[in-house]
């Protein structure tokens, strides 16, 4: 085992950035011309980390396996962005910012990293204004702000629920001014397969073109992934189906490590599970816990009743509900952070007091938020606010103003009404703190090979608070890696361009050819499917909200076998030559029967709860999590070494010099 070098600069942490930023080595504007860049995924992270290479002056070939850049599933996330600009006045900071997500993370986040996020969270802001991005105003024309979990301040900037997509659209034009000047050049529909090393650099990629077939293999400099999260390896999550972990995947298998590969993060607010039809999960934005209020009924009884049928929740009166987060977490309320939200729920259902046939989910309440509301405005506009009537529709009129395409979504999903009933909600898989481990330049143990975005495990720690996966992506895109790439650019002016024809290529190629033959003449008798779908169960009950030793064993010896079936049996039919969705499939599930085993190893060797990572051995009396700073104070990053079961764990003890360990306290 190796102490891991992280590169942290030397100095306060408030400087650290600054001065980091002064002493590298920089590119001639005449020499960036020379040098090509591989960005492989085009959501925020990648988009705009593509953008800004190439407006610096580089060749950049970005990849994206959707049919255009705007399908990144980064278009998904709605409730918005964090940044300390403090338009509220309500003591916002960059160290609060900063302190908000150290806590948030559980102490298990690198503080020069969680510093720097916070830093250039502002500068996000002005960047994306100045693109267009429509963020919602107040009344005096400045920005609005509202509050996520796990902060007592409003930091969050949104547009609407569809934060994603107009940050996307932003980060999109910018890419299509540099594709029109041909700085960019864009492999729509293509999907990386394999890394390729050359003197123990990054310099290529291996992909096969999804229209055609084709493998390709193509060239840089230096390779950036800004391919997203793994969450799909539950088959059920948030993500879009496409989400996967194959490019972080074949760096790892090429000597990048995987970090805390156990921290997922389980989003309180989605829709429930309705049946074994379902292939996705939908999101219900954090931003809603602002004014919507959770609850289950107070009474077994009335639960019960309501799952039968009998009893509708509008009928219980406010004395026979159970404000849980309310009651339990009085400072924060409804907008604890999500790891603690999520256990709370799952709790209240395991007890008994779910409210959908399953028995799996709790309400989500706007009645209280809508008759305030609509008073305010019925003073406003000097009506009567004892009209009840006068005062629903104005109410209901500010909420359909602040969510509207939330509930628009909700009611098109559920076929209810959540402005007259209470909407349903249960945890699912969402966010991946986990992933490539990367040094403050944001390079992996490859050198040349960087991981940017959710693709890498910087940043959040154990649990990732709302609004913070869109700010850590344009962070890394817009304002870290386009000057820590550059430090190590310096050094390929002279270099010239990198030949396709080099033997590392050819065995690259070679091997991933060889894995899709493989599928290819299995002639199983079981679809991917199949396969993904009992990983998924196996995740989600070993793995999931709550994790064991006895459950971890299971998973990891069930992983194992599952996933030598799935070789001797799965089908893949078609051809490779040309378009193949179930070889698409096949190929990443491949990963994920990997990664899986892999994921259950790490939550199995971390003795200790901490946010996303609950281990049932390890709580207080009360069931929160019960950290052990003694032991676990480190980020645990995993080298391959031909298969999961015998990775090596290195470690980098995480120093806390600006916050003090604490038991997290919501309360």
């Amino acid at each position: 085992m190796a102490t891991l070098d992280s590169k942290i600069p030397e100095g306060s942490v408030s400087e650290k950035w600054t001065h980091h930023k002064n002493k590298i080595n920089l590119v001639n504007p005449a020499n960036k011309r020379n040098i090509d860049v591989i960005v492989v995924g085009t959501g925020l992270a990648g988009g705009s980390a593509a953008a800004t290479l190439a407006e610096l002056g580089y060749n950049v070939k970005a990849f994206c396996f959707q049919d255009s850049p705007r399908r990144a599933h980064s278009i998904a996330a709605q409730g918005g962005i964090n940044a300390a600009k403090n338009y509220q006045g309500d003591g916002d900071s960059t160290y609060r910012l900063f302190y908000d997500t150290v806590k948030g993370g559980d102490y298990r986040s690198r503080e020069a990293n969680v510093y720097r996020l916070a830093e250039v969270s502002a500068n996000i802001i002005d960047q994306c204004v100045a693109q267009g991005v429509p963020f919602a105003r107040e009344y005096g024309g400045l920005l609005d702000n509202r509050s996520f979990g796990g902060v007592l301040v409003s930091r969050t900037f949104y547009a609407k629920g569809q934060t994603g997509q107009q940050l996307l659209l932003g980060a999109y034009s910018a890419m299509n001014r540099q594709i029109g000047r041909g700085k960019i050049k864009m492999y729509n529909r293509h999907e990386m397969l394999d890394l390729v090393i050359v003197d123990g650099k990054a310099r290529g990629i291996i992909a096969r073109n999804l229209i055609t077939g084709a493998i390709e293999r193509h060239s840089a400099h230096a390779v950036v992934l800004g391919t997203g999260g793994y969450g799909n390896v539950f088959f059920l999550s948030t993500n879009a189906m496409g989400s996967n972990v194959t490019a972080a995947w074949k760096i790892h298998k090429k000597g990048a490590y995987f970090a805390n590969p156990c921290y997922t993060q389980i989003h309180p607010t989605c829709i429930p599970v309705s049946g074994d039809h379902q292939s996705k999960l939908t999101l219900m934005s954090e931003s809603l816990r602002n004014d919507g209020r959770i609850w289950v009924p107070a009474k077994l009884e009335d639960a019960k009743a309501i799952r039968e049928g009998k009893l509708k929740p509008t009928d219980l009166k406010e004395e026979d509900r159970d404000y849980y987060l309310e009651r339990r977490y009085p400072s924060f309320g409804n907008l604890v952070p999500r790891d603690v939200a999520s256990r709370a729920a799952k709790e209240r259902c395991d007890a008994g007091f779910g409210v959908n046939k399953t028995g799996e989910a709790v309400y989500l309440d706007f009645a209280a938020a809508i008759e305030r509301y609509g008073k305010e405005q019925a003073r406003v506009k000097h009506l009567d606010e004892n009209d009840a009537k006068l005062v629903k529709k104005l109410g209901t009129e500010v909420v359909a103003n602040k969510y509207g395409n939330l509930f628009q979504m909700y009611e098109k999903i559920v076929d209810q009404n959540p402005y007259e009933t209470p909407m349903m909600i249960y945890p699912a898989v969402h966010y991946t703190m986990g992933g490539i481990w990367v040094d403050y330049n944001l390079m992996t143990t490859i050198e040349g090979c960087y991981a940017i975005g959710e693709a890498n495990f910087s940043d959040h720690g154990a649990n990732r608070l709302g609004a913070s996966a869109l700010m850590q992506g344009l962070a890394d895109g817009y304002f870290v890696l386009p000057y820590t790439i550059g430090d190590y650019l310096s050094k390929d002016i002279r270099t010239g361009k990198i030949s396709t024809d080099l033997p590392e290529f050819e065995a690259a190629e070679k091997n991933v050819r060889s894995q899709i033959e493989h599928l290819m003449n299995s002639k199983g008798s079981k679809t991917v499917d199949y396969f993904h779908k009992r990983l998924g169960k196996i995740m989600w009950d070993k793995v999931g909200m709550a994790r064991n030793e006895k459950g971890l064993n299971e998973a990891i010896t069930e992983i194992a076998a599952l996933r030598d079936e799935f070789y001797k049996d799965v089908r893949v039919p078609g051809t490779e030559n040309g378009l193949n969705q179930e070889l698409e499939k096949a190929l990443r599930v491949a990963d994920f029967l990997e990664l899986g085993e892999l994921f259950a190893k790490d939550a199995l060797h971390r003795n200790e709860s901490c946010g996303g990572h609950f281990r049932e051995e390890y709580q207080t009396e009360d069931g929160e999590a019960l950290r052990d700073d003694e032991n676990f104070a480190y980020v645990a990053a995993w080298e391959y070494k031909g298969k999961p079961s015998e990775a090596i764990l290195h470690k980098e003890e995480l120093q806390f010099d600006n916050v003090k360990l604490v038991t997290r306290s919501y309360k």
